[in-house]
């Protein structure tokens, strides 16, 4: 991922330098083990921990002669080591260490893409709680529907960031495995004993039923996950999008002093960052589509995933990082204008009040059918002719036989459209998963 969109805590994770240490973690635990069985010197182990370190430039001037990263990096280290180096890497095959050592590096991008996609939920119950009884238009297809509150879409947000969060542990749970198996996985020249020792002092799950890799529907399932959690925050992003939109303008992303907009255009107060995060979860549901592509692979293995994972898996983690930061950022300092808001609700002359005008109807003896026609005919009328669709109604006679002035009242009433908000809100935060937020 380029550097714009990198944050050095998840951008560590996938340096060279954490890399090779990871492999050299995944060397020692399987050499430490050997030691345990016996097989492998004490003191050849000793020398490893006290030589080895890893020299990135020297496995690259290395790799350049030989075209292997794996055979580059032990190279390099028994410069360092000397005699004891002769064990180094004994038993294993080359994707013993690389996806033994994946695993070690998903689990470090694991705990910061779910610490922050606990911030994101947190910050929006906070917003939630605060327009609470904030009301706003609800619209369908664009168009306005029936009211809702604020508070009400912004706690669908952090729901659905709970759902996002349940969904990235599990997935990034799938892959926290490793495998000291062999060349085809039979353990031919490696020993179970070994892995399991060498498996639980690096704290990962043993693959059952490994090939020379890791099974890569782990991954794909990884790579879904993050681009779930992706979508979710375009959907946020989206619907802020939408809002700050001129003839709309009740929720603006941040503005910076000494900002500008537009280069030609000094009035100019764009989403930016909204829509720099729908376009980064374009990226993540193709990367998705290559985890998927990478699942069939020929026989035991080929490496035809290896070049699009050091891609994929890198950019995928590095960009949900950023999005999630900046969604955070975005929700924490979302402008937001609730006379605006109630305006707009206004604008459309109470039309947002028809489905209960036409349940009133209902009630009083009139079909449904009919009451139907009558509500659409005077609710057309409103919004062509501009004018409050309450007059409208009670001047129909055939309002006016079945509803009087105060059932009309109790009609247009705007708390009572909203009356059930706090339940939601209750019901919703009492959740142990959520209430902590």
């Amino acid at each position: 991922m380029i550097s714009r969109y990198t944050r050095s805590a998840i951008g560590a994770v996938w340096s060279d330098e954490r890399k090779f240490q990871r492999w050299l973690d995944v060397e020692i635990a399987a050499m430490a083990a050997w030691a345990e069985l016996g097989v492998v010197p004490a003191e050849a182990v000793d020398a490893v921990r006290a030589k080895a370190r890893v020299d990135v430039d020297r496995i690259g001037e290395i790799e350049r002669r030989t075209h292997h990263d794996v055979l580059a990096f032990t190279e390099s280290v028994a410069e360092l080591v000397g005699e004891g180096a002769r064990w180094f890497h004994y038993g294993l095959t080359s994707s013993d260490v690389v996806d033994t050592a994946l695993a070690l590096q998903l689990r470090d991008a694991g705990e910061i893409l779910l610490a922050g996609v606990e911030a994101v939920e947190q910050a929006a119950a906070l917003r939630a709680q605060e327009f609470r009884h904030t009301p706003i238009i609800g619209r369908t297809h664009g168009v306005h529907a029936e009211p809702t509150t604020f508070g009400l879409k912004v706690l669908g947000w952090v729901t659905e960031m709970r759902r996002q969060r349940e969904r990235l542990a599990t997935a990034f749970a799938g892959v926290r495995v490793g495998k000291l198996s062999g060349a085809v996985g039979a353990y031919a020249n490696s020993d179970p004993r070994m892995e399991a020792l060498a498996l639980g002092e690096l704290g990962l799950e043993r693959e059952d039923v490994a090939t020379q890799v890791v099974p890569r529907d782990r991954h794909a399932a990884l790579l879904s996950a993050i681009a779930g959690a992706g979508a979710s925050l375009e959907r946020f992003a989206v619907e802020v999008r939408h809002l700050q939109r001129t003839e709309v303008r009740e929720a603006l992303e941040p503005f910076a002093a000494g900002q500008k907009g537009s280069s030609a255009m000094p009035h100019k107060r764009n989403p930016i960052v909204c829509e720099r995060i729908s376009g980064l979860a374009r990226v993540l549901r193709a990367n998705a589509s290559v985890g998927l592509e990478d699942v069939a692979l020929w026989h035991e293995r080929d490496i035809s995933h290896s070049s699009a994972e050091r891609v994929v898996l890198p950019d995928s983690t590095i960009a949900l990082d950023y999005m999630l930061d900046r969604s955070r950022w975005l929700i924490e300092g979302l402008v937001v204008d609730p006379e605006r808001m109630l305006r707009n609700l206004e604008a459309s002359h109470g039309l947002v009040f028809s489905g209960r005008a036409l349940l009133r109807m209902v009630e009083a003896g009139i079909s449904r059918e009919r009451a139907y026609e009558i509500v659409q005919r005077n609710a057309m009328a409103a919004w062509d002719r501009e004018v409050p669709l309450r007059g409208l109604l009670e001047a129909d006679p055939e309002v006016a036989a079945v509803l009087d002035a105060s059932e009309l009242d109790a009609i247009f009433d705007l708390d009572a459209l909203l009356v059930h908000v706090d339940e939601i809100f209750d019901r919703t935060l009492r959740r142990p998963e959520v209430a902590h937020a």
